[in-house]
């Protein structure tokens, strides 16, 4: 019999964290990419310069977008076409929303959570 390693990384205790995706009755799906990717976006005013800097095409960065606005219903950015005077996105009202209110869940979570990963760090400690 083989053993395969995982093929996650190890992350260090001081680093460990905890991970929430909301699945929406909308079908919509919010994690921390698209999160980080709506961040990016409302920093940049550019979802090309959003993907960029994340590392992802334009294309999957605009799909993502396109997956929440579907999802929720209502735009999570307004755009402007590019050309000559250049275009741009930013956060609408929801997309601003969904940010806060993931961010606060996370937090939140993660407070609540604290003991618990606590308790799992020291099992590795003590093995």
């Amino acid at each position: 019999m083989t053993i395969t390693p995982s093929k996650s990384r190890a992350t260090p205790v001081a680093a460990q964290r905890l991970i929430i995706r909301v699945d929406l009755p909308s079908g919509a799906r919010i994690g921390p990419g698209k999160v980080a990717l709506l961040e990016e976006i409302g920093r940049s005013g550019s979802i090309s310069a959003a993907g960029r800097t994340l590392r992802m095409s334009y294309r999957r960065a605009w799909e993502l977008v396109e997956d929440l606005n579907r999802h929720l219903g209502t735009p999570v950015l307004s755009t402007a076409a590019g050309g000559t005077g250049g275009g741009g996105a930013r956060l609408t009202e929801a997309g601003q929303t969904l940010i806060t209110a993931y961010r606060a869940l996370e937090a939140a979570a993660g407070e609540a959570a604290a003991p618990h990963l606590a308790t799992l760090a020291g099992i590795r400690a003590e093995g």
